[in-house]
């Protein structure tokens, strides 16, 4: 079986974790965990880096953090993983959605304008506080439209960089462009801790106020007496670890990614049943997380068919996200009632993604592309 992701850790890692083992420091009081914030913060061009125990939480963190009040509404990408929708409906907010692009499969940032122009111009929403910005699959949301959308309007951006670990937008880093941004370091992401994520932020009030919710808002003077409710979202020591070793790496790792998607896109830009494969911009090379594949409709097969195919071959494969206006604990609370984003909902049907993990071969990316076309055949 090729697996679908597999991550490298043949650098300092077992160096690294010993040192935790041998000190005693396994917690999140450990030494590690500042220098991953301060190291992961810096290669993001940021002041501040929470650390926490996965990027779910780091996107509740920030969230929490705006303070916005109950009903207030954030714009965000119909095609996402679910936990940047979940984190807003638990503080009470409101998801507003918008469709893709079908080319990079990023947020639409024409069809971002137009809802939050019909939001607030026309119909007098002010209720619409922030944009939260996904960065899909390794390439990044064309971001300088919607930093002046932002301007003009007075909103907050949340960024969500969680696949975006050394990728930058016109030179600059991706994390630097939010009033808070957030990364997942997952085991398929190009830095790992296991599980892990990491809230970065320039603002000095925001970034405290994340070390306070992630840490159950115990306060310096009277530890265990409680003003409001906070979250047990802290990182471990031995995850930090994990961290600070991959992180020497990073220039290595994507490297490797965008040489590994380089050779599938050789093997596949010619298979005529494939409408879509990750596409590269003026503002931004892909560093190819994974290497995702749309197919034509002419082709018979759907992607969970397709999937289910490959998996008999023995290739591992993951289904691209599935859209938020169609996840049934959405509609049971009686959001997105009667609304289409059908870029996002082609993509979901017609698109996955192959083995793209950090180990992979390039016998085995060409293993993968033949059963790929044998498939399409």
């Amino acid at each position: 079986m090729i697996p679908v992701n597999e991550p490298l850790l043949d650098g300092n890692e077992k160096k690294y974790l010993s040192e935790c083992i041998d000190t005693g420091w396994i917690s999140s009081e450990g030494p590690f965990v500042q220098r991953f914030e301060e190291q992961m913060a810096a290669a993001a061009g940021r002041r501040h880096g929470i650390a926490v125990c996965n990027g779910t939480a780091a996107l509740e963190l920030a969230v929490a953090a705006l303070g916005l009040e109950p009903g207030d509404e954030i714009v965000m990408p119909a095609f996402t993983i679910i936990s940047c929708a979940a984190a807003i409906v638990r503080c009470g907010l409101v998801p507003v959605l918008v469709d893709s692009d079908p080319v990079t499969w990023n947020m639409d940032v024409e069809k971002l304008r137009a809802r939050v122009e019909d939001e607030i111009d026309k119909k007098n929403n002010r209720k619409l506080k922030a944009i939260m910005v996904v960065h899909i699959y390794g390439l990044p949301v064309d971001m300088d439209p919607v930093l002046e959308l932002a301007r003009r309007y007075g909103l907050k951006i949340i960024e969500d960089a969680a696949e975006m670990h050394g990728q930058t937008y016109r030179g600059l880093p991706c994390g630097s462009f939010g009033d808070l941004s957030t990364f997942s370091f997952y085991p398929n992401k190009h830095i790992t801790t296991g599980e892990g994520g990491m809230v970065v932020t320039d603002d000095d009030r925001l970034a405290e106020r994340c070390r306070s919710l992630r840490n159950l808002c115990f306060q310096p003077q009277k530890r265990f007496v409680h003003e409001e409710l906070g979250y047990n979202f802290r990182m471990t020591n031995l995850q930090a670890a994990l961290g600070v070793a991959q992180l020497e790496r990073l220039g290595d790792f994507v490297a490797r990614k965008r040489r590994m998607g380089r050779r599938y896109h050789e093997l596949l830009s010619e298979v005529e049943q494939l409408e879509s494969l990750p596409v590269s911009t003026p503002y931004a090379d892909t560093i190819y997380w994974v290497y995702g594949i749309v197919l034509k409709d002419e082709v018979a097969l759907d992607a969970e068919a397709a999937m289910r195919r490959l998996g008999e071959k023995g290739i591992g494969t993951r289904p691209f996200f599935w859209p938020m206006h169609e996840q049934p604990v959405f509609q049971k609370m009686g959001l997105f009632s009667g609304e289409r984003y059908p870029v996002a909902e082609r993509l979901a049907r017609r698109g996955f993604y192959l083995p793209s993990g950090m180990a992979l071969t390039d016998g085995q990316i060409e293993e993968v592309a033949d059963e790929v076309k044998r498939l399409l055949r």
